[in-house]
């Protein structure tokens, strides 16, 4: 159902612009959004539509299967119904564009501007037929052409003035569709609508005519049933001093009965009226005063102060002689009180006139109510539509099966949710919550067996939703793993899953926790992260300033593996059985200061550990064995936010400080600490001597965010002009070269040509290497940002730096040439997520350096696309030239 995941597309062919927009794709988008409001479900492929108020729209089926649908324009949607059985979902914006989605594509396929205001909407099941009814309560069926891709209106309509001429009292001359409902035994011929006026209409469209017309006007329900939480009584009407002579706006029906016998309704006042269908059909004039018989009314409070009915749902079985069903209400209570979903459990076994209300439950709700949706439980042979799914913000979503509710009670104290299986989450992200993560790409496959790394969610068994195609590249074994991504959590635990495809799958579930040693028998959050992808090894840091260096790949058996924990002074050898999957080789105690950044150098045997106390440490894996922890800055303790290691071929002594001259004849290995106050310092990675006596500091104090490492030979293009780059694509696409060949190597970059790119939250700061290590804070480029930045990674490829990613706590993403820093092109998260960035929302987000990139908001997971690879030269030319944007493709 679901394209691979980083499959080749094409930008928008948009106009050129002094900025050119980036062409951003949603590769993987996993969670529930938090502005979550509609619900809509298929019963036959088994899939849930989740719409948003931001203009989203979240498909959800079976194993881990997820796609996101974005509308082009950021609006609520009114309705939501799935086509059923078509693979395709129908959504209605608040501005009244009516968007018919092609799922199996994850586009939108067609769209009409309806010109007046949708008020009520309604699929005929199994079709590509729908009822639309307008503000000025005109009827119209439209028809989805799947062939054309067209949503067509057909010729058949209803007018208001023939429904004046059917009604024996008058009607307002404008008087608004608030309701339509296909009668569920008429194959579509026949459609219920409804008016705010609470006029209700059978309507017969092949015999065009009323088969049934109901107004409230004058009409006392023969009995009321007043269903309070200590009472469930019943009230003759003619004791009641409730007459009924006013008209009654309708806010919500539904059928109460599968053959469309019973109808409920639920009005503004908080009333819930049950009208009897079944009679005969009327005459082409039919009449209703002697309809009084086949009405009750419920209360689900006496009082006169009730809330609105605005969700009506309905579940009913047949068997037996019994017709039992539950009735879900959203209002109908006192105003101000709490907020709950009603379920009464009904029963008219004896017909209408004697229905009986056998029990009710107030369920809380975790949140405040979106919505809710009846489906039929799996293999039911009863068509018992007793199944429920609740969506409460921001974005919740629990599921009761018929045992569920059959268990729910009335009690205060009873904790509903107990009862529910919520939503299983592939990627958690809130509980536990996420802290950091990394998505990284593998030099090689890995063959790695995906049989033994099965594993299923809580509850994952008895989630409901089966639907949707699993790519069948994902269901090979022996393709191997070419993408992971970690993360880390609140609770200590690490979790790494298989990101080749667009179904992510668990892999490992790593705990803090090592048996034996006393050290780790707390679970700390997990505060950062790192991965070799030569070595195949993963280091772990904590707040408690633990290290965990982890091999993945080891094989099980009846051998004991050694674990090293290594502290400043001495180290200690434990020994385990082998694990399958992955080993935990060494655990490093070095400082109790939280652990801020990890990075693996030489090739995954080496590690460097930047901690919150301002300290560097530089570990060898191999041994294992603490190289060295050096203090960074004496005067400030503020954390190490970014650490970046880069080899050269040596370092003239002319250009080192004539203080550390002496000592540092050559040092091929250098090591760039940033603290959080902006402090650069330069070490030997070897030895951990600082080369630069005075930390270099920018003159404008501001928080910093990352530090990168710019070989300035590395960012020219080999001097390649646009010709050159074009005639070598010609060249590849007539079949003279490998389009996708790596780029040629540069040569090692010198030290004299390396310089140093400083991040900050409103500054960018480009200084040369030579300034670094004579503590001379005179920057070769300054560049002022408007938007608070809160995150950035480098366009790389093959070690060679193309470009600089730029993320804004606004949402936006900027790309910025190297090493003038001029801005390349941009986009918006808001325009692609939509998610709502607020000043210091706290994110996790994290980039593999090829345009890819991971982002946390809340219970949202995604990974967005930028553009990358081979090619990512050549987009970078035609960016530059903004006339070939439309050029523009991503290969990974």
């Amino acid at each position: 159902m679901f394209a691979k995941l980083f499959q080749k597309f094409s930008s928008p062919q948009n106009e050129p612009r002094e900025t050119p927009k980036l062409p951003a794709q949603i590769a993987v988008h996993y969670g529930i959004p938090a502005t979550a409001s509609i619900l809509a479900f298929d019963p036959i492929q088994q899939l849930l539509a989740i719409g948003t108020s931001d203009g989203r729209i979240k498909v959800v089926g079976g194993d881990n299967i997820e796609g996101l649908l974005v509308s082009p324009k950021p609006l609520p949607f009114k309705n939501l119904e799935f086509l059923q059985n078509q693979g395709f979902l129908v959504s209605i914006s608040n501005e009244n564009d009516i968007q018919v989605w092609d799922l199996a594509s994850r586009h939108l396929s067609s769209k009409l501007k309806w010109e007046s205001n949708i008020t009520a909407f309604s699929v005929i099941y199994g079709t590509h037929y729908m009822y639309l009814g307008d503000e000025y309560g005109y009827l119209s069926v439209l028809k989805y052409d799947a062939e054309e891709r067209n949503v067509v209106q057909l010729p058949y309509y209803v007018p208001p003035n023939l429904v004046s001429e059917i009604v024996v009292s008058s009607i307002p001359n404008q008087l608004s569709i608030v309701g339509l409902l296909p009668h569920p035994c008429s194959f579509g011929n026949r459609v219920l609508i409804a008016y705010e006026n609470g006029l209700l209409i059978l309507w017969d469209i092949t015999e065009d005519r009323a088969v049934f017309v109901s107004s409230q006007n004058h009409l006392q329900p023969k009995e009321i049933f007043v269903c309070t939480q200590t009472n469930m009584s019943t009230v003759h009407a003619n004791d009641s001093k409730d007459h009924d002579q006013e008209e009654k706006e309708i806010s919500s029906l539904c059928w109460l009965s599968s053959d469309g016998s019973i109808l409920a309704v639920g009005y503004v006042d908080g009333d819930i009226f049950l009208w009897n269908l079944s009679v005969p059909d009327c005459s082409k004039s039919p009449k209703t005063e002697n309809l009084s018989s086949n009405v009750v009314k419920l209360q689900l409070l006496s009082g006169d102060r009730r809330l609105p009915v605005t969700v009506l749902h309905c579940s009913a079985n047949k068997s037996q002689n019994s017709l039992r069903g539950y009735l879900f209400v959203y209002g109908g209570g006192e105003i101000g009180a709490e907020e709950v979903l009603t379920i009464l459990k009904l029963d008219w076994s004896s017909g209408l006139a004697a229905l009986k209300c056998i029990d009710r439950v107030d369920l809380r709700l975790s949140g405040s109510f979106a919505d809710i949706i009846t489906a039929p439980s799996p293999c039911d042979t009863e068509n018992d539509n007793s199944s429920l799914f609740i969506l409460t913000n921001p974005g919740q979503l629990h599921y009761y099966d018929k045992t569920c509710l059959s268990t729910l009670k009335s009690e205060r104290e009873n904790k509903h949710n107990a009862h529910s299986i919520q939503y299983p989450v592939a990627i958690p992200t809130i509980n536990p919550c996420m802290t950091v993560a990394k998505s990284c790409s593998m030099d090689r496959k890995w063959n790695f067996s995906r049989s033994s790394s099965k594993s299923k969610n809580e509850g994952e068994s008895k989630w409901p939703l089966t639907g949707g195609v699993p790519s069948q590249l994902s269901l090979t074994e022996d393709n191997g793993v070419e993408r992971i991504h970690i993360a880390g959590y609140q609770d200590g635990s690490v979790r790494i899953w298989d990101a080749t495809y667009p179904v992510l799958s668990l892999m490992f579930v790593i705990s803090s926790e090592v048996k034996g040693i006393e050290s780790t028998s707390t679970s700390p959050a997990i505060s950062a992260l790192d991965f070799s992808s030569s070595s195949l090894s993963i280091a772990i840091g904590n707040e408690y300033g633990l290290v965990h260096h982890y091999m993945l790949g080891t094989s099980s058996g009846s051998e004991k593996i050694s674990l090293h924990f290594v502290t400043e002074t001495k180290s200690e050898v434990h020994f385990f059985p082998s694990g399958a999957g992955y080993q935990c080789k060494a655990i490093f105690s070095l400082l109790n200061s939280p652990v801020c950044i990890l990075k693996y150098i030489a090739s995954g045997s080496k590690l460097i550990v930047g901690f919150e106390s301002s300290q560097v440490a530089v570990l060898d894996v191999d041994s294992p064995s603490v190289l060295f922890l050096t203090d960074c800055v004496s005067s400030s303790r503020s954390p190490i936010t970014s650490l970046s290691v880069k080899t050269f071929p040596g370092i003239r002594q002319d250009i080192l400080n004539p203080e550390c001259a002496a000592s540092y004849k050559v040092a091929e290995e250098l090591a760039f600490a940033l603290t959080r106050d902006g402090h650069i310092i330069l070490m030997d990675s070897n030895t951990g001597n600082v080369i630069n006596s005075q930390p270099v500091h920018p003159d404008k104090v501001t928080t910093s965010v990352s530090l990168h490492i710019l070989a300035e030979s590395n960012t020219s293009f080999d001097k390649e002009s646009d010709k050159d780059i074009e005639s070598k694509d010609q060249s590849a696409q007539s079949g003279d070269h490998d389009p996708i060949d790596p780029l040629k190597p540069s040569l090692m970059p010198n030290a004299t040509d390396a310089q140093i790119l400083v991040c900050c939250e409103d500054i960018l700061y480009l200084f040369s290497l030579n300034s670094v290590i004579q503590g001379n804070n005179t920057t070769l480029h300054e560049v002022n940002l408007v938007k608070p930045c809160c995150w950035t990674a480098l366009f790389k490829n093959d070690d060679r730096e193309y470009g600089l990613i730029l993320v804004y706590r606004t949402g936006d993403i900027e790309i910025r040439t190297l090493p003038d820093l001029k801005l390349l092109g941009d986009t918006s998260l808001l325009s692609v997520l939509r998610w709502n960035f607020k000043t210091n929302v706290e994110k996790t987000m994290s980039s593999p350096s090829k345009g890819i990139i991971s982002l946390v908001h809340g219970c949202e997971f995604a990974i967005l696309v930028l553009c990358s690879g081979n090619d990512f030269r050549r987009c970078l030319v035609f960016m530059i030239k903004s006339s070939l944007l439309q050029k523009m493709q991503l290969l990974v």
